[in-house]
């Protein structure tokens, strides 16, 4: 694990790296909350009193995911990061229900149990789906909503290819072999800033050897993944108008899981939709390019009035 000092060097060399100047650097408050009798945890980035935002990440990934974003936006809004059921330091599902109903719920649960009111939810990937099947529901009690590289058409081709590589052997000898392994995935990352990510992401076993954090049930969920997809694709067009919130939906532009053509389609259908390309970034935006995605992001927020 790292020290309070390493975190907070992580962030700095995140920051000067990604080309931004922070405000302040400190670290979050961690916490943890009981949402349908399972625990999950969470990160409170302050402020107490501003606007809220609430940050869902993607699959495999983790509440870290959005550090750098939270530490810029936290002198203006309340920023919370939730671990999603099964992942970073949140509970673990015991019967592996990882569905999409049981995510939507936890959102509802986590806005209720905090009393958020009139969030922002920016979500990536799979907390993109959740946070859709959240607004088909609560869209006139959210500020706006903000979609990270995901939407209800991908490239399943993309898709499987973060599918495989998140389900390799789980279990590594160091973390160096989860680095050398995730650089070969994503080589446009810088390898010491992705070694300090990952260990937000990795436990050691008893045997002295890594593995990652996240529940491996989870990737069974919903029986055929491409069928189960397709489905919940169907919903969401289906009920789309019901999205009446503003939304903002970002592309990587060197994204493969999420073509311009997906996002032009979705923003179109939308209510109040606009979609923006966000450079040199593949589907983690937030990782790829966290300075492309702030800037895509502050017009959106200042606009809604958050």
């Amino acid at each position: 694990m790292l020290t309070v000092a390493e975190q907070l060097e992580h962030l700095e060399l995140t920051a000067y790296h990604a080309g931004l100047k922070l405000p302040e650097v400190v670290l979050p408050e961690s916490h943890h909350i009981v949402i349908h009798r399972m625990r999950f945890h969470y990160l409170d980035w302050g402020t107490a009193g501003r606007p809220p935002i609430l940050f869902l990440h993607g699959g495999g990934l983790n509440a870290h995911t959005w550090d750098v974003i939270c530490l810029m936006l936290r002198t203006d809004y309340h920023c919370f990061a939730l671990d999603q059921r099964g992942h970073g330091d949140s509970e673990w599902e015991p019967t592996s229900n990882y569905s999409h109903e049981s995510q939507v719920g936890d959102v509802e649960g986590f806005v209720d149990e905090l009393q958020l009111k009139k969030p922002l939810v920016v979500a990536h990937s799979m907390g993109g789906f959740a946070a859709l099947g959240y607004a088909l529901e609560h869209a006139s009690s959210l500020s706006g909503l903000v979609l990270v590289d995901v939407g209800p058409e991908l490239n399943l081709s993309g898709s499987k290819r973060i599918r495989d590589f998140i389900s390799q052997d789980r279990v590594l000898d160091s973390v160096d072999a989860f680095v050398e392994r995730a650089m070969a995935f994503n080589p446009r990352r810088n390898p010491t800033l992705l070694r300090r990510s990952l260990l937000h992401n990795l436990r050691q076993l008893p045997n002295g050897k890594w593995t990652w954090k996240h529940d491996p049930n989870r990737m069974s969920m919903a029986g055929d993944f491409v069928q189960e997809r397709l489905a919940r694709a169907r919903q969401i067009l289906d009920d789309i108008r019901k999205i009446s919130c503003p939304t903002l939906v970002l592309r990587g532009d060197r994204s493969d899981v999420f073509t311009d053509e997906n996002a032009s389609k979705f923003a179109a259908a939308l209510p109040h939709g606009r979609w923006v390309k966000v450079p040199n970034a593949g589907h983690t935006i937030q990782g790829d390019n966290p300075a492309g995605l702030l800037q895509a992001l502050r017009p959106f927020i200042k606009e809604i009035g958050l």
